[in-house]
């Protein structure tokens, strides 16, 4: 099991955001979180990748725990050392794609693997420039952020988190920056890294993507997983209501 987040909680000034929420993620799967805006998911994934601290639960990366609560039920993190190999385990495609604008695109993909990960600038420029052109903007290296589409701009930021070699990759709701062309793009790449069988948890907003690539839906509301399961289940025959009041608006 790559992930396991269990009974997790985080509160923002005395607001509970997450309550109990444990989650699972088996090496190869997909899943994928929906859920109106609100409902903790974000918080969740920055929560995963260390962005935010827990105020309560457990995280474990391969079977090791990074974070944890005690007895008296204070939270405690792993050496900030031993906390950067676990960051080694996952990466974060987010929103509004967080590129250097001062940087070129391959800069922008080679400057972490070789300034945290201390690998060589030939070996790094080498794995850039073949996810760039996995990506199909291989002739965009040398070009700037500002030069590019949203949808080049967040292929860009998925070669960016693949070049670092992560075990996981979270996407926190990649397309709703784009228009409906520029989101086409960059679902079709989400698909091609789950058919290359790539561990993902995705925040999404496109329902039709989730059920047909996802191998487990999460549905979240108000801190909480109200319902999960086999995509087809969860879409075409929801149990719970919250989920039902949730997936009717996309059947309008």
């Amino acid at each position: 099991m790559i992930l396991e987040m269990n009974n997790i909680r985080k509160h923002f000034d005395g607001l509970e955001v997450l309550e109990d929420i444990s989650l699972n993620v088996d090496s190869g799967e997909v899943v994928s979180i929906i859920g109106p805006s609100g409902s903790g998911k974000s918080t969740l994934l920055r929560c995963a990748t260390f962005l935010e601290t827990i105020d309560g639960g457990e995280i474990l990366y391969m079977g090791d725990r990074a974070a944890w609560t005690d007895e008296k039920g204070s939270v405690s993190y792993v050496h900030h050392q031993d906390l950067r190999r676990f960051r080694n385990y996952c990466g974060l495609v987010f929103q509004q794609f967080n590129l250097f604008p001062h940087y070129s695109i391959l800069k922008n993909i080679i400057d972490a693997p070789i300034h945290v990960q201390k690998r060589s600038r030939e070996e790094a420029e080498e794995t850039a420039m073949q996810l760039l052109g996995k990506m199909g903007i291989a002739d965009k290296a040398n070009a700037y952020p500002y030069q590019l589409s949203g949808g080049q701009q967040q292929r860009v930021a998925i070669a960016r988190a693949l070049a670092m070699k992560p075990e996981i990759l979270f996407f926190d709701e990649p397309t709703s920056a784009l228009d409906p062309e520029l989101t086409g793009e960059v679902l079709k790449v989400i698909r091609q890294l789950a058919e290359e069988k790539m561990t993902m948890v995705v925040v999404t907003h496109e329902m039709p993507f989730a059920k047909a690539v996802s191998n487990r839906v999460i549905f979240m509301a108000d801190g909480v997983i109200v319902e999960q399961g086999d995509p087809v289940k969860v879409f075409e025959d929801p149990q719970e209501e919250r989920t039902k009041q949730f997936l009717r608006v996309f059947e309008r």
